[in-house]
């Protein structure tokens, strides 16, 4: 492998990182709004089962995000380096901003600016980036259905007991194997993003051929940067996620984070790339309709969508300027 692309294998897993502690909010948010565990606990907690799920879920993402946006011929090393850059680049504004936006719409939408850059808008995938979209409104509404379905069932399920209290110690115990189940989800759908990107640089540089299956350092290395992310938290955002959208406990902690995790491993297991956050804030949200719909801060839900809203376009921009820069440059 020549220069340029072991240093975009190096950026492609500095994204993956960035992944991992932006989107660590994801797996953690709940669990630590409901003082089930510590922060330093829980990102453990969550960064051990993003690290393992590479043992439980296929390639399929990967393999989508590889072949199904972007013309595979597109794909040059500098194309995706200045995709990766746009991806990243976003990741650090909404970080330091503190929404919980999607790191997998971020990766799109930096690799579509890119391309288009370089050789225009034929060179997109409409039929890859159609499901995508469709995806970005089905993934959060799936989560906030299901988050209602499941708050409401427990409730119904429990409305004998009195004490709140017991059944919130109850479903601390569960609501740590619903944050472990989550987390196996979010590792499982968001790494594979990253070892598609690699894989198809690898592709383009000729190392491997296009058929060929992902190699296992690449799905280990992806796996590894997603997990040391998780472990380096994300505050800022579990802040927003965990208490400023709905005040949770651990009955409704337990809700959300299953309702997200059914979302993703069905998503996973289908090949399509959907983002964790929309999915576990659709969750949060729709387990706190299921209360009353004043238990939600709408404002501050309405900014997330906002977040969510811009986020291909912002990637798509960063990405386009520095492809540009770079042909200009070359």
């Amino acid at each position: 492998m020549n220069a340029g692309v072991i240093i975009t294998i190096a950026v492609a897993l500095v994204f993956d990182y960035t992944n991992g502690f932006h989107d660590a909010a994801n797996s953690i948010a709940t669990v630590v709004s409901t003082r089930v565990l510590s922060p330093r606990l829980a990102v453990i907690w969550a960064a051990t089962f993003n690290f393992i799920a590479f043992a439980v879920f296929g390639t399929a993402v990967a393999k989508a995000i590889a072949g199904d946006v972007v013309k595979p011929g597109v794909l040059t090393v500098g194309v995706i380096f200045a995709g990766l850059i746009g991806a990243v680049g976003w990741n650090l504004v909404t970080f330091l901003m503190g929404l919980p936006t999607s790191s997998s719409h971020a990766l799109v939408g930096g690799m579509a600016g890119a391309a288009v850059a370089r050789g225009g808008w034929s060179d997109l995938i409409p039929s890859g980036l159609h499901k995508i979209g469709i995806f970005i409104i089905l993934s959060p509404l799936i989560g906030m259905a299901l988050g209602v379905i499941l708050s409401s069932s427990i409730a119904w399920i429990f409305h004998k007991v009195r004490n709140v209290e017991r059944l919130n110690r109850g479903f601390r115990v569960g609501q740590l194997i619903s944050a472990a189940t989550f987390s196996l989800g979010h590792g499982g759908n968001d790494a594979q993003k990253t070892m598609g990107i690699i894989f198809a640089l690898l592709v383009s540089a000729g190392t491997v051929k296009s058929g060929a299956e992902i190699p296992m350092w690449v799905v280990l290395a992806a796996h590894t940067a997603i997990g040391l992310g998780t472990l380096s938290g994300g505050w800022r955002i579990v802040k927003t996620m965990g208490s400023k959208i709905t005040r949770l406990q651990p009955v409704g902690g337990f809700a959300a984070e299953s309702a997200a995790a059914a979302t993703l491993f069905f998503a996973s297991a289908n090949g399509i790339p959907v983002s964790t956050t929309h999915t576990i804030n659709g969750a949060i949200v729709g387990v706190g309709t299921s209360r009353r719909m004043s238990a939600v801060r709408w404002a501050v839900a309405g900014q997330v969508v906002w977040a969510w809203v811009l986020t291909i376009p912002g990637a798509f921009v960063i990405a386009f300027a520095c492809e540009a820069l770079v042909t200009a440059l070359s």
